[in-house]
C-alpha cells in the first residue's frame, strides 16, 4: 500500500490545475481519497465531533448491510429452485447452486446501481469543480437491497439516475438532500412501473407460472395471517422461515437475523441511532396493538408482533429511518420521528 500511496503522490501534480491531465482531476481525486485519507488540512477553525471521516462512516454502513446482501443472494437462488421443485428438504441442499444463481441475479443489479450513481456523482463533481463525496456508496448498496430480484437492469439504472439527480443533486449533494435517495428510487419504480414492483409474480426469480409467488405480507393482507391456513394453499411460511428469511421478498429485506446483525454493528460503532431503531419498532408494535383492538378486518386481527417479521419494516427501521441527513437529530425528536415512522408504516400497510 505504501508503494501505491507513493505513486499517487507522484502523479498528483499532473492532475492538479495546470497539469497535463487537469481535466481528470475529479476522477483522480476520488480514486485517491477512496484509497487513502486525504493529507489536506483545514485553513480555519474546525469542530471535531468524532475521529472518523465521511468515507469511513459510509464504509461501516456498507459493512452492516453485507449480511443482508449475502443472505439475499442465497435466498434468491433458494426461492428459485424451491419454485422449480429442486433441492427439496433442507435449505442448505444445493447451497452453492443457489448462491451461484443468486449472485448472477443480484450482483448485476448492484453493479448497475453503483455505475449509474457514481457516474452521475463524478459528472456533477467535475462540472462544479468540487471533490467527490462518498455519500452514494451507501445509497448504491441500499437501492438493490429494496428491489425484487427480477427487476430489469435498465429500470435499476433509470431509478438510480432519477433518485440521484432529483433527490440529491438538485438540493446540493451529499448532506443537503431532504429525501432518502434509496427510498426515492424505490418509490419512482413503484409508481412508474407498478407491475414490476408489486403483486405475486415479481418476488421469485424466473418461477413457473403455476407457482404462487405471494409474499408473507401479501398473504397476511389477504387472509389475516402469513401462515398456511388450509392444505390447498401452495405456500407455507412459518415464523422461523420469516425470521431466518426463507421467504419471497425484496433482496435484502427477508432475513431479520441479518438485519439485526447489521443493526447491532451500527449501534456498537455509533454510526446508527439505536433510539430511532427502537422507536420505529415500538411505533409499529403500538399501531399493531391498536389495530388488534379494533379488529374490523382479518389483517387488523393479525398478531401485532408479526408486523416486524414480514415485509421490509425492520429493514427500513435499521437502514432507512436512521439516515443521518433526513432523520431527526435531537433526542426528543428521534423518539417522535421514530414512533411516527413505525406507526405510519403499519397504518399504510393495513389500509393499503
Amino acid at each position: 500500500m505504501e508503494f501505491l500511496k507513493k505513486k499517487i503522490l507522484e502523479l498528483r501534480p499532473d492532475f492538479e490545475k495546470g497539469g497535463k491531465y487537469a481535466q481528470f482531476h475529479t476522477l483522480f481525486d476520488g480514486f485517491a481519497t477512496f484509497l487513502f485519507t486525504p493529507d489536506r488540512v483545514s485553513r480555519g477553525g474546525t469542530h471535531i465531533k468524532a475521529g472518523i471521516d465521511l468515507k469511513r462512516t459510509m464504509f461501516f454502513v456498507i459493512l452492516a448491510m453485507v449480511p443482508s446482501l449475502l443472505f439475499g443472494i442465497f435466498n434468491v437462488g433458494h426461492q428459485h429452485f424451491l419454485a422449480l421443485g429442486e433441492f427439496a428438504g433442507s435449505p442448505l441442499n444445493g447451497l452453492w447452486d443457489k448462491v451461484f444463481y443468486g449472485a448472477l441475479k443480484v450482483l448485476p443489479i448492484v453493479v448497475v446501481s453503483y455505475s449509474v450513481g457514481l457516474g452521475i456523482e463524478f459528472f456533477v463533481a467535475s462540472k462544479k469543480g468540487h471533490a467527490i463525496n462518498e455519500g452514494f456508496l451507501v445509497s448504491g448498496m441500499l437501492i438493490p437491497l429494496v428491489l425484487p430480484p427480477d427487476i430489469p437492469l435498465w429500470m435499476v439504472g433509470l431509478a438510480t439516475a432519477f433518485a440521484v439527480v432529483f433527490a440529491k443533486e438538485v438540493f446540493g449533494g451529499t448532506g443537503m438532500n431532504v429525501l432518502n435517495v434509496a427510498l426515492t428510487a424505490r418509490v419512482f419504480l413503484f409508481f412508474a412501473y407498478p407491475t414490476f414492483m408489486s403483486g405475486d409474480q415479481v418476488w421469485i426469480s424466473e418461477k413457473p407460472d403455476v407457482y404462487s409467488g405471494a409474499t408473507a405480507l401479501a398473504n397476511a393482507a389477504a387472509t389475516g395471517t402469513p401462515f398456511q391456513i388450509s392444505a390447498d394453499q401452495p405456500w407455507n411460511y412459518s415464523l422461523q422461515d420469516m425470521v431466518v428469511g426463507l421467504i419471497p421478498g425484496s433482496i435484502g429485506e427477508t432475513s431479520k437475523i441479518a438485519i439485526l446483525l447489521g443493526a447491532a454493528f451500527l449501534i456498537i460503532t455509533g454510526i446508527g441511532s439505536g433510539v430511532i431503531m427502537i422507536s420505529v419498532i415500538l411505533g409499529a408494535l403500538l399501531m399493531g396493538l391498536i389495530f388488534n383492538g379494533i379488529g374490523m378486518t382479518p389483517f387488523m386481527n393479525m398478531p401485532f408482533y408479526l408486523h416486524l417479521a414480514i415485509g421490509g419494516l425492520l429493514f427500513g427501521a435499521v437502514f432507512m429511518a436512521t439516515d443521518p441527513v433526513t432523520a431527526a437529530h435531537t433526542g426528543t425528536g428521534k423518539w417522535i420521528y421514530g414512533l411516527l415512522v413505525g406507526m405510519m408504516a403499519v397504518m399504510i400497510r393495513v389500509f393499503n
